[in-house]
């Protein structure tokens, strides 16, 4: 047992601390491991950890390792001290919930959510359960697309409570987008080659609450028709705006009713990176076929193409990858792996750097480091700054599809094969 000196504060003050700190954390709506969706508590890819390893092998700092059975790239959802991912078996026919213990790798729950018949073709880089979960207290809420969105139990052995599946349409690629919480409700994007458009569900029932058409139909083909983003809420002038990109369109809605408040055109489809929000702008990705990342400034009423588009990045722009933006750097990842830093406000170029390799999952940011995982295997860190400076590479077995998460002082990263917890 490790010797701990006694803190040179008096009891009282001490206990004040303490009770301090946990009003600071219950406040936060999080707890230290919680990491509730798609990219971290602020859906925006950080964590304030520290002591997170900078160096790891399949000898070292690992914890534990998980085989995760079937195919799946949804990301690690992480709440009271269990961890949950999305699964597909035979061949897409079989969709699961995975709960997995966080202390020690355990396999707790793995209940088969919905079974499809005869699933949609998807494209090869995609899964057939490649949507995250998000989780809020001791519910859980899966999503696959077309095939269907579900409510679980997490402390009633993963019970399911309700499901719902009228919502059809053609994915062409395999479903991509997650869902995301807004107060009571369980927001996504229904972008496909036949139908567009978004839907909250009343998170409780699984009851419809609003339904929303794109307002705008494209004339394009239609397998130019379908976008596969995460929408995110942010807060403009003391008003909660869902940012929720489409093909050629950027919409901004009124979370609470559907309303549609503003747009920006841009040419475009199968977009998939989330918003980024920072710096009074939004940082959106155009899609196929020539990948761009414009800067919008949120705001406004109606058409805003013409105002309030303020740069674009036109060359190695990703096509899934989410950036990260930290302090006032945006930091850009294609998916061939050329990294670039910008100017936030600007869009000037700091610097560029080829990583190599192939990139799907998104960056992450934690204590002034940048975690860039592979398709393949290799995990590149760098230090987030004006400077390109490698501090690590480190290699698993197989490469990440989903973007990592933080517990603690310890990485969650779901590889094509297996889950491991990253410790020192």
């Amino acid at each position: 047992m490790q010797y701990m000196p006694k803190a040179n504060i008096p009891s009282p003050i001490a206990a004040l601390c303490v009770l301090l700190g946990a009003f600071c954390l219950l406040a936060s709506g999080y707890a230290a491991d919680d990491w509730p969706q798609f990219r971290g508590p602020g859906g925006q890819g950080h964590s304030d950890a520290k002591g997170v390893p900078l160096t790891w092998s399949e000898t070292e700092n690992v914890k534990w390792k998980t085989p995760i059975p079937g195919e799946g790239w949804s990301s690690p959802v992480i709440s009271g001290g269990r961890i949950w991912m999305t699964t597909a078996l035979d061949n897409g026919k079989s969709r699961h919930a995975i709960g997995v213990d966080l202390e020690t790798g355990k396999t707790l729950h793995d209940v088969e959510v919905f079974q499809v018949e005869a699933p949609q073709k998807k494209n090869a880089l995609n899964s057939h359960a490649s949507p995250s979960p998000v989780i809020e207290g001791n519910r859980l809420y899966v999503h696959f697309g077309s095939d269907g969105t579900a409510c679980l139990d997490t402390l009633d052995h993963a019970k399911v409570l309700w499901q719902k599946r009228s919502f059809k349409l053609d994915h062409m690629e395999g479903a991509g987008g997650s869902p995301m919480l807004y107060k009571d409700k369980l927001i996504f994007c229904c972008d496909g080659t036949d139908v567009q458009y978004l839907v909250a569900l009343k998170k409780g029932t699984g009851e419809v609450a609003w339904k929303t058409d794109r307002s705008h139909k494209i004339t394009n083909p239609p397998p130019m028709r379908k976008a596969f983003c995460t929408p995110l809420v942010i807060q403009l002038d003391g008003q909660d705006q869902l940012i929720a990109p489409g093909a050629e369109y950027l919409y901004a809605y009124e979370p609470d009713t559907g309303k549609e408040l503003w747009f920006v055109h841009y040419p475009g489809f199968s977009n998939v990176p989330r918003p980024v929000h920072g710096c009074g702008l939004l940082f959106v990705g155009t899609g196929f076929m020539r990948p761009e990342i414009w800067a919008v400034k949120p705001g406004g009423q109606g058409d805003m193409t013409a105002t309030n588009v303020v740069w674009k990045m036109k060359t190695q722009a990703p096509l899934v990858p989410t950036p990260v933006l930290v302090g006032e750097r945006l930091y850009v990842v294609s998916d061939s792996g050329a990294l670039t830093c910008l100017e936030a406000k600007t869009g000037k170029e700091v610097w560029r750097q080829n990583l190599g390799g192939e990139v799907s999952a998104s960056p992450l940011c934690v204590d002034g480091r940048i975690y860039l995982f592979d398709r393949n295997g290799p995990c590149t860190v760098i230090e987030a700054g004006d400077t390109f400076k490698v501090l690590a590479k480190n290699t698993l077995e197989s490469g990440c599809m989903a973007s990592a998460a933080v517990a603690g002082k310890a990485l969650i990263v779901r590889t094509k094969k297996a889950l491991y917890r990253i410790e020192r």
